[in-house]
């Protein structure tokens, strides 16, 4: 595997991005997952950092995750690692403090430049697929389209390392402003193309992406390990998206086309 990069890394300004906005999908049952990671902390509790809390609002963060996190596992999601992780991010943190009331539904919300934060069930659906058939955690993880910075939160607790790309530099910025206090020292945000994927901390064991386009980019294909898993919103010829699941093999791909999905374009070029 090739030397990563240090961090924060910094790039310059030529490439392009994804429209790092998120989308919609109908929930749906998966096969159940590894068991979690030992010494891990229930689905519920509160993360080691960035224990913030809404002011003025009586919200008990930790008491709305945990039914959160219920609603999700009655939803299909089976995974404990992903209950876990879900369980442990603070979604009101990622969002404007006038949405924290809306938080823990099972809604998307406005998070600036015509963009919105995944549904909790889009967020624990993809990366349920992005941890199928892995025992322990995921190894280093790409993410297209950073967004407010809340499911490269999430990704950090299944993942030994998430590098996330944004093309949206306001929204980079966003990001690296929500997740400072957590400090996950495993996440890696880069402002660039993320059409290009980032060739530097390749190989994959996942790639996970927030938008849609005609074709998945050869350059995911080429940056994804062996035995890594591609999950994406595809275009599909009769004009729809839909969630995509690639599995790289030794002989090539296998592609899954599984529900109906609703993400922002795939977009090239940095804003």
């Amino acid at each position: 595997m090739s030397q990563r990069p240090g961090f924060p890394i910094k790039l310059s300004n030529t490439g392009a991005g994804t429209g790092a906005g998120k989308g919609t999908a109908t929930a749906r049952k998966v096969p159940a997952g590894a068991t979690a990671p030992a010494g891990q902390k229930p689905a519920g509790t509160q993360p080691k950092a960035a224990s913030a809390q809404v002011s003025g609002l009586g919200l008990d963060s930790g008491a709305v995750r945990a039914r959160m996190v219920r609603k999700l596992a009655e939803q299909g999601v089976k995974d404990p690692r992903v209950l876990d992780a879900m369980g442990r991010v603070e979604r009101h943190c990622f969002v404007e403090t006038a949405l924290a009331n809306q938080a823990y539904e099972d809604t998307s919300l406005p998070i600036g430049l015509g963009q919105t934060i995944s549904k909790p069930n889009v967020v624990a659906r993809m990366i349920e697929l992005l941890c199928q058939d892995v025992p322990g955690k995921l190894g280093r993880i790409l993410e297209i389209g950073t967004g407010c910075g809340y499911q490269a939160a999430v990704l950090s607790h299944v993942a030994t390392e998430v590098y996330s790309i944004e093309r949206l530099r306001g929204l980079h910025e966003k990001a690296r402003t929500h997740l400072r206090p957590f400090k996950l020292h495993n996440v890696h945000l880069i402002f660039g193309d993320g059409m290009l994927g980032y060739p530097k901390g390749a190989p994959y064991a996942g790639i996970i992406s927030a938008a849609g386009g005609e074709n998945v980019p050869q350059s995911w294909l080429d940056q994804l390990a062996v035995g890594g898993r591609l999950i994406a919103p595809t275009v599909t010829p009769a004009g729809h998206q839909a969630l995509v699941v690639i599995l790289k093999t030794a002989e090539g791909f296998d592609r899954q086309v599984l529900e109906a999905v609703h993400f922002v374009p795939l977009k090239s070029g940095v804003a």
